[in-house]
């Protein structure tokens, strides 16, 4: 199993930036790629950005340039930079650990609320 332990987030004004950052530990070696998911209030988990072990990254639609995704791999951290944050960006952001053998196995965070609002 893996663990992961998610910071940042928290309250930010409309065009400001944020960081999120998730490390993992426990069975490293089951890990395919790192990415951030995220459910806004009464709507589905939706993909935010997802990085694999080659360093493929797929964002979603609506991210538009404004976030990035890096990791520090000998850290096992995964990051995403927020910027120009927008009130519809509000909601519960989910560090994801892709497993190598299957999405059905996959291991979650906890979660981190993300509220942008003036």
């Amino acid at each position: 199993q893996v663990r992961l332990a998610e910071s940042g987030g928290g309250l930010a004004q409309p065009g400001e930036s944020l960081r999120l950052t998730c490390k993992a530990s426990g069975s490293i070696f089951s890990i395919a790629g790192m990415g951030w998911y995220r459910q806004p209030p009464e709507k589905e988990r939706e993909l935010v950005a997802e990085m694999d072990n080659d360093g493929i990254i797929k964002y979603g639609e609506f991210v538009k340039g404004r976030f990035t995704i890096s990791k520090d791999d000998p850290m096992n951290t995964v990051y995403l930079d927020m910027n120009d944050l927008k009130p519809e960006d509000t909601a519960v952001y989910l560090c994801n650990a892709a497993n190598r053998w299957g999405r059905d196995n996959d291991d979650w965070g906890q979660g981190i609320q993300v509220t942008v609002s003036s």
